[in-house]
């Protein structure tokens, strides 16, 4: 029988010729991504670690440190990277959101296996590799060792078809999966069709990322011209990797089409993005607080150029925060020099630092109780970015920023004509 995507990776690192779904195995890991926040808690120096060119070190969650406590944690990762010669070490002025940092610098590769502590590691899924969040524990083991355990999960294939339209985003497409089809815990999810060439890289890896919101084990694309070009632009060239590509007789749990021509911008209602999110033509006229545009899902250049495009000789609408998050100091520093920045900050926007920040209700713009906040984050579940009385929804950074100047959540198809 044929292997998924996933399968043939998790095979190739157990040094197998075959998984199946519910085996155990034992995996080599290819690259250990090491956040802030695993230096700030509970943190114990190993005596040795298995090879420091597999390891990385970001600085992301809570950059510049807001708190001593967060300030301790950055000691601890500078003295561990200087300690063990990690070389792909991002301090403050090189940091950004790991999984942004880890896409910029080619961490992620085809056919490899990544490990985060961090829950949307699922991202790197998006240059066809095996990428899973797990916890301190685990990811101290990897450390150490080199290798992890695995339990192989069954996949799900997503098939797009048709072209999505202009005003359709990631996110969007993201949404409809989660609201149409609802959780898909202890799977991975893989991707791909004849649409997938009208999903640029930053919707693919927008949707990646969001896999870790239905619960999926990985979120997992195939390599083909778009990605190829985006590791040689960072010099990976393709004989420096294998790619996993689906056998045509591979098994799946469910294959379900998704017709992208077909969709309109989506909306998240508060609480849950599992069978919680609708078309934008459904979602009642909910005024709005706070909107927010950035994290590891719509953080990324891309995002911010589309944001500042609608809101470019507007205003923010009055009694609104705007908030703009951009996802890397590397994102920052090209949207600054494109002026993407200027055109948001001239509409009323606060422009942050690169950080996880207002994301995960740490730091950079807390919600207060009542307060209503359109995201393009990544989750919205009550108290995930402030008081557990705030109401979160969840949208592309189109919307967003389209609401943010109404004052109210709105379709932005108007706005993009």
């Amino acid at each position: 029988m044929g292997m998924t995507m996933i399968e043939k990776i998790l095979a190739r690192k157990a040094g197998r010729s075959q998984v199946t779904p519910g085996e155990t195995v034992v995996c080599d890991v290819d690259m250990t991504v090491m956040i802030d926040l695993q230096f700030a808690s509970a943190w114990v120096q190993p005596l040795r670690i298995n090879d420091p060119e597999k390891v990385a070190v970001i600085m992301d969650h809570a950059v510049p440190a807001p708190n001593v406590h967060d300030a301790l944690g950055g000691t601890r990762a500078r003295a561990f990277a200087r300690d063990f010669g990690i070389g792909k070490f991002y301090d403050v002025g090189r940091h950004g959101i790991c999984h942004q940092v880890i896409a910029e610098n080619a961490l992620a590769r085809p056919g490899e296996m990544l490990a985060c502590t961090d829950s949307h590691t699922c991202a790197a899924g998006a240059f066809n590799n095996a990428a899973r969040g797990l916890g301190p524990a685990e990811v101290f083991a990897i450390l150490c060792t080199g290798q992890t355990w695995i339990q192989v999960c069954p996949t799900i294939r997503y098939e797009f078809t048709g072209s999505k339209p202009a005003a359709v985003f990631g996110k969007d497409v993201f949404l409809h999966i989660a609201g149409t089809w609802g959780d898909a815990t202890n799977h991975g999810l893989e991707f791909g069709g004849p649409g997938l060439a009208s999903l640029p890289m930053s919707d693919r890896r927008t949707i990646a990322t969001q896999g870790a919101e239905v619960s999926a084990d990985y979120s997992t694309f195939p390599v083909d011209d778009l990605v190829r070009g985006f590791l040689a632009e960072r010099g990976v060239t393709p004989d420096s990797y294998q790619a996993a590509d689906p056998d045509p007789d591979a098994a799946y749990a469910a294959v379900r089409t998704v017709d992208l021509s077909r969709l309109e911008p989506y909306v998240a209602r508060p609480g849950t993005v599992s069978d919680n999110a609708v078309p934008i033509s459904a979602i009642e006229r909910r005024p709005v607080d706070q909107c927010f545009i950035g994290s590891c899902a719509n953080g990324q250049l891309e995002d911010l150029e589309v944001a500042a495009s609608i809101v470019r000789g507007r205003r923010v609408a009055p009694g609104v925060r705007l908030l703009v998050t951009p996802a890397s100091q590397s994102v920052y520093q090209e949207a600054m020099r494109a002026g993407y920045l200027q055109d948001l900050a001239d509409a009323g926007a606060v422009v942050t630092n690169s950080t996880c920040g207002a994301c995960f209700g740490y730091h950079m713009g807390l919600l207060a109780p009542g307060e209503v906040c359109l995201t393009s984050s990544t989750r919205n579940f009550p108290g995930r970015m402030g008081s557990p009385e705030a109401e979160i929804y969840m949208a592309s950074p189109a919307t967003v920023a389209a609401s943010a100047v109404a004052g109210h959540v709105t379709d932005p198809r108007g706005a993009l004509t």
